[in-house]
């Protein structure tokens, strides 16, 4: 069941992340969505490699919204420099 919801957080965090960075990214919400699930993910495993949560328990929404922001950020830098 965490799975579950560390993917449904991951949608709806996507979602914020891409209303606060807007902007063109190629791929639009279908990527955004993806990369905001794997931002969570990213975020849960960080969070419990850093002792703020424990295992089975998923990034809270904050989290979760912050990871999607950085997988975003990275996304964007490298297809901007592949793109160049």
């Amino acid at each position: 069941m965490g799975i579950i919801w560390t993917i449904i957080i991951g949608f709806l965090a996507g979602v914020v992340a891409k209303f606060i960075m807007p902007g063109r990214d190629g791929g639009g919400f279908i990527l955004t969505t993806i990369l905001g699930i794997v931002g969570a993910f990213v975020a849960s495993y960080l969070g419990q490699a850093l002792g703020w949560y424990r295992a089975g328990e998923g990034a809270g929404f904050i989290g979760a919204v912050v990871g999607a922001i950085i997988v975003l950020a990275i996304y964007r830098f490298t297809v901007g420099r592949r793109a160049v």
